[in-house]
C-alpha cells in the first residue's frame, strides 16, 4: 500500500490490514501461564502464584505494546472510516458481553432470593428436604454451616459511592463536550476529576469491604448473601478500576496532543465503557442494597 494513500486517512476508501503481529500468540500465552500458575495455587501449590504474576506482568506489557501499535496506526492517519466503524462494532459488542456477564449475577441473586427461598419454604419441600428452613432472605443455613452476620445496607458507603460515580458520570460528559468544541484544556480538566472519582470510589469499597468483614463478620463464605455480594460488587470494582485505568490512558494521550474535535472515537469508547458500570452499579444499589 503506498505512502501517499495511507495519508489520507479518515477519507480513504481502503480498508487497513496491519502487517502480521505476534502480539495475540504472545498474550494466549500470558494467559495460558496465568491459568496453569492459579489451578496449581488453588491446589495448595504455594510457588505456582509467582507464575501467576509473571503471566499476568506479561500480559500487560503485550498489551501495552499492542495497544501502542494501534494508536500509531490511527495517529499516522492509517485507518479509514470503515476502521472506525469496525471499533466502534467492536466496542458495542464488547459491553454487550459485559451486560450479559452481569445479567447472569443479577439473575442469580433473583432466582437465590425469589424463587429458591420461597421454594425450600415450602411446607411440602421442608418435610423432604430441610425441616428447619425458614424462608427468610438472607439465610445462614442450617445450624452451625454459616456464622451468624450481618446485612449491608445502603447508608453510608454504598450511597456517597452513587454519588461519586453519578458525579463522574456528569464530569466525563462535560470533558467530553469540551473536546468537541476544541477546547482542549476544559477537557483535561474534566477527565481527571473523572477518572480521581473514580479511584476514590474504589477506596471508598476497599473500606466497605474492611467493615463488612470486621464489624459485620460478612465474608464470601456468609452463605448465598455472602457469594453474591462479594462477586457483585467485587466485579463492579475490578470494573471500575479498569475503566479509570482506560480513562488514564486517554487522559495521557490528549496531554501528548491526540485526537481531534472530530475524531477521538479513543475517547469515546473509554465514555461508553464508564457510562456503562455507572448504569450497572445503579442496579447494584437498589437490588443488593435496598432491597
Amino acid at each position: 500500500m503506498s505512502a501517499s494513500h495511507s495519508i489520507q486517512g479518515k477519507e480513504a476508501p481502503y480498508y487497513y490490514v496491519p502487517n502480521d503481529s505476534a502480539h495475540p500468540v504472545r498474550a494466549s500465552f500470558a494467559l495460558l501461564v496465568v491459568m496453569l500458575g492459579a489451578s496449581a495455587w488453588v491446589n495448595g501449590i504455594d510457588p505456582a502464584k509467582w507464575a501467576v504474576y509473571a503471566g499476568l506482568v506479561g500480559l500487560i506489557v503485550v498489551l501495552y505494546h499492542w495497544f501502542g501499535d494501534a494508536i500509531h496506526e490511527e495517529e499516522t492517519g492509517l485507518n479509514s472510516k470503515r476502521i472506525d466503524v469496525s471499533y466502534r462494532w467492536s466496542m458495542s459488542w464488547f459491553i454487550f458481553s459485559e451486560v450479559m456477564f452481569f445479567a447472569a449475577f443479577f439473575g442469580a441473586l433473583w432466582y437465590t432470593r425469589s424463587v429458591t427461598t420461597p421454594w425450600l419454604g415450602d411446607l411440602d419441600h421442608k418435610q423432604l428436604l430441610w425441616p428447619t428452613f425458614v424462608a427468610v432472605w438472607p439465610n445462614t443455613g442450617p445450624a452451625g454451616v454459616v456464622e451468624v452476620f450481618q446485612t449491608m445496607g445502603p447508608f453510608w458507603l454504598p450511597t456517597i459511592n452513587t454519588a461519586l460515580l453519578l458525579t463522574s458520570g456528569v464530569t466525563l460528559t462535560i470533558s467530553h463536550h469540551a473536546l468537541r468544541e476544541d477546547h482542549r484544556g476544559k477537557a483535561k480538566f474534566w477527565l481527571f476529576a473523572t477518572i480521581l472519582l473514580g479511584f476514590i470510589f474504589v477506596a471508598c469499597q476497599g473500606y466497605e469491604y474492611y467493615h463488612a468483614y470486621h464489624a459485620l463478620n460478612l465474608k464470601f463464605s456468609s452463605g448465598a448473601y455472602g457469594s453474591l455480594f462479594f462477586l457483585l460488587t467485587g466485579f463492579h470494582g475490578f470494573h471500575v478500576l479498569l475503566g479509570a485505568t482506560m480513562l488514564a490512558v486517554i487522559l495521557v494521550r490528549l496531554m501528548k496532543g491526540h485526537f481531534t474535535a472530530d475524531n477521538h472515537f479513543g475517547f469515546e469508547g473509554a465514555a461508553w465503557y464508564w457510562h456503562f458500570v455507572d448504569v450497572v452499579w445503579l442496579g447494584l444499589y437498589l437490588f443488593v442494597y435496598w432491597f
